[in-house]
């Protein structure tokens, strides 16, 4: 048996790639998308077509809408591949505007009904920040189930829960990126790998608080810079992967056993953790990793939606 089944065995594998056609090769359960994934994917000769397409129905609506009818015409897409969810980001130009991003979601959400999609099968992203976070809070309370992402602490983590928000998109490889920055040259990667990688710790961190205390909230891990780092959290609930890693996944034959057991975070000695809005933003002001991460990459979400709004106005 190969990695990538053996580690279907005890999580659910996500495709984290707006390049649908290499779906069937993996048999992902779910799909995620951003607007970077989509501007990498656009200007390939198979997704062209979805673009002008596209453009020739809708460039006449603003810019804003005409994405988002490109955004969900590439989760349709997927999801006529995937047997489960597809998650569709929202402008991270609106990450710190609640009822921007609310108004935006409840958009995507109607152009994918408008298509025949059941509101169960798409998760709007969201960037885990207050605002995002209490926007997402209103959208599960309207039924429309939502992907916290951009997440890099503890306290976002924990914000998300307390929302009740479906899913968590911890991210690993950013965060393993940021310390080995950090430490230049006494930057060790062999103490640094596998169940001692920073990303690794902290979504182990997430996981063991939401199971100890029967958080509802799923957790995906992502944003993955090698193999190790999957198999270190072979158990979590869902991790999202990128095509190169399923690929290596799938070349490489070996056991991989579950390194998170709910039974074992329930048992953990753990106080209970909970955040208002002031406490919200002081903990992630001390944690300058997550800050820097989560500014940085509302900023690169925000430029590539730039950049896709001109292949759009080009197409």
């Amino acid at each position: 048996m190969n990695q990538l089944d053996a580690l279907r065995n005890v999580t659910t594998v996500v495709a984290d790639t707006g390049d649908f056609r290499q779906l069937n090769q993996f048999k992902p359960q779910d799909a995620t998308t951003n607007p970077s994934l989509i501007f990498k994917a656009v200007p390939k000769p198979d997704y062209m077509p979805l673009l002008k397409d596209t453009m020739a129905r809708f460039g006449r609506r603003t810019l804003d809408e005409a994405m988002d009818r490109l955004l969900v015409r590439f989760g349709c897409e997927i999801l006529s591949i995937i047997p489960g969810r597809v998650s569709t980001e929202v402008d991270a130009r609106s990450s710190f505007d609640t009822m921007a991003t609310l108004t935006r979601a409840e958009r995507i959400i109607e152009l994918y009904q408008a298509e025949g999609v059941h509101v169960d099968r798409v998760l709007i992203k969201i960037a885990a920040t207050w605002e995002g976070i209490q926007a997402a809070q209103m959208l599960e309370q309207r039924g429309i189930h939502t992907n916290l992402t951009l997440l890099f602490s503890f306290c976002q983590a924990v914000a998300c829960g307390q929302a009740k928000v479906q899913l968590v998109s911890p991210f690993v490889g950013r965060i393993h990126d940021w310390y080995k920055k950090r430490a230049g040259s006494s930057w060790d990667d062999a103490a640094n790998a596998g169940e001692c990688d920073p990303g690794v710790r902290s979504v182990r961190q997430i996981y063991h608080h939401f199971k100890h205390f029967g958080i509802a909230t799923e957790i995906m891990g992502a944003s993955f810079r090698n193999v190790q780092q999957i198999v270190a959290l072979a158990g979590c609930d869902l991790l999202t992967i990128s095509p190169e890693l399923l690929a290596q996944l799938a070349a490489s034959d070996g056991a991989v056993r579950p390194a998170l057991d709910p039974a074992h975070s329930r048992d953990m000695p753990l106080e209970p953790v909970n955040y208002d809005e002031a406490g919200f933003r002081w903990a992630l002001n001390e944690d300058a990793m997550a800050t820097e991460k989560l500014a940085e990459g509302i900023r690169a979400f925000a430029a590539d939606a730039v950049n896709l709004e001109q292949l759009m106005k080009e197409a």
